[in-house]
């Protein structure tokens, strides 16, 4: 995890309903002075009295902290790719993290989520209000666990996969890339990548580019 530092900036990309999140968990930890909220369409002039910025040079944000605070994995990567910055994690204090697991930049880690011994998440991945991802989960780049979702030990997800609300993945699964696991489906085997899968137990619907 990245050092305490009480003084140091950060730029927030998002004032969407997701980085409404983002900033309150950023708030509650208390580590960074939020400078400023970017994005490229916004519906409000500021956050929480922070001020949002429309017209920004990309540019300048070389070397500054920054987190990229948008819900949709692939649009998330796309803003990522785009900025040459210092990504921060955030991690609310009423989630629970052993020091055993690895969180890896840009990630946000939300209220009341449990990641537990081992587990790898890598980088820019939201780990959403109450989720859990157990003992020895690897978790790639821009992965979205989302609200209430859990993964039993030792599952494998890939690129850009959303496991929706509530939905349960069983121990030892492997699910692919820019995979959607519906809200409250219980998956009991392997899903390959770019599947839609849905119910109880998870079947996949559909595949998606």
């Amino acid at each position: 995890m990245e050092p305490f530092s009480g003084t140091t900036s950060v730029y927030v990309f998002g004032a969407g309903g997701h980085g409404k999140v983002v900033l309150d968990v950023l708030l509650s930890e208390n580590k960074y002075v939020v400078k400023g909220i970017l994005d490229d369409g916004p519906k409000s002039d500021a956050l929480f009295g922070i001020p949002v910025k429309k017209n920004f040079n990309r540019q300048k944000l070389q070397a500054r902290n920054c987190i990229v605070a948008i819900g949709d994995n692939a649009i998330r990567k796309k803003i990522v790719t785009t900025l040459d910055t210092n990504f921060i994690m955030t991690i609310h204090p009423n989630a629970i993290v052993s020091k055993f697991a690895k969180i890896g930049p840009g990630t946000q880690i939300m209220a009341t989520a449990v990641i537990n011994a081992e587990a790898v998440i890598g980088n820019h991945c939201i780990i959403n209000t109450g989720a859990i991802v157990e003992h020895d989960c690897r978790l790639e780049n821009y992965v979205h666990v989302a609200p209430n979702a859990c993964l039993g030990g030792n599952v494998t997800v890939g690129e850009k996969t959303l496991i929706g609300i509530g939905a349960t993945v069983i121990p030892n699964i492997t699910i692919g890339k820019n995979v959607t696991v519906g809200a409250g489906s219980v998956v009991l085997q392997d899903i390959p990548d770019n599947a839609v899968v849905v119910g109880t137990p998870a079947k996949i619907i559909k595949y998606q580019d």
